[in-house]
């Protein structure tokens, strides 16, 4: 089932999975305020639909997933509006941080500046293997800076010095080295891969998946005595969801976990 939430961005409803595609091939799949806008309104209304277990981010075409800002516009594309404290695609970012849904960057193409910024967001990454990658803001006299830091943990210093500093662009296996991708495949295989993950977290407790993403974000800036008793907070509490008693069970029985979709005003995130 396929939806457009503007002319820019399209969803399309596969299975498990919400697809969210920019719709710009003309211009590289460019990022504009209308695309971060419907990118950001279709993560947030899926995480109301508690059947979405994964949500699939993609561009139109096969020549680029995202060629980061539209510079047709001129600097004002780098431009804040001076009365709200955020940016539009800072506020697209929390809204990614806080989801509970596994992202997918489905790298169908080239994948430079804030298109890697947008791929960064997300969770996991399959990329076909004519892709490329880099962030070559400082050939046109700007800088990164937004998306430094969503790669800053990403990377080692090494590749995000280079990336930066150089402006010059990486390929698929290159990516796959550094660590900014899961898997490179042909690109006629892309959905199949990209389709095989999602049948996979289909597979896992929505709950338990719901609560690692949001542990895995609340670690990643503690230090190892914190992290650790934090770990042990969190895994007491997982162990009393509903979830984890049918999880037990399931195993006991020897069958298919049958799995209660979450449900926002439950107390199992408590």
């Amino acid at each position: 089932m396929s939806q457009n939430i503007s002319e820019v961005v399209l969803t399309e409803r596969r299975g498990n999975a919400l697809w969210i595609s920019i719709n710009r091939v003309e211009r590289r799949n460019a990022l504009n305020p209308d695309v971060i806008a419907g990118i950001h309104a279709s993560i947030v209304a899926a995480g109301s639909d508690p059947s979405i277990r994964a949500i699939v981010l993609t561009g139109a075409g096969d020549k680029a997933f995202c060629a980061g800002a539209d510079l047709s516009r001129g600097t004002g594309v780098f431009a804040a509006d001076l009365d709200e404290p955020t940016t539009d695609f800072g506020r697209l970012a929390r809204a990614v941080h806080q989801s509970g849904i596994p992202l997918i960057a489905r790298i169908n193409g080239a994948c430079v500046a804030g298109g890697m910024g947008l791929m960064a967001l997300c969770d996991l990454a399959v990329v076909a293997d004519h892709a490329r990658f880099g962030l070559p803001e400082s050939k046109v006299g700007v800088f990164p800076m937004q998306v430094l830091v969503y790669l800053r943990k990403m990377l080692a210093p090494r590749h995000v010095n280079y990336l930066c500093l150089t402006g010059e662009l990486i390929n698929a296996g290159q990516a796959l080295e550094m660590g900014l991708a899961n898997e490179v495949v042909p690109y006629a295989h892309l959905d199949e891969r990209v389709e095989a993950l999602v049948a996979s977290i289909a597979q896992t407790s929505p709950i338990a998946v719901r609560r690692g993403k949001y542990a895995i974000a609340a670690m990643s800036d503690m230090n190892f005595d914190a992290a650790l008793a934090f770990a042990e907070t969190q895994i007491a509490l997982a162990s009393r969801t509903d979830d984890a008693k049918e999880g037990l069970a399931a195993f006991s029985d020897r069958r298919a976990p049958r799995w209660v979709p979450f449900t926002s005003g439950t107390n199992q995130n408590d």
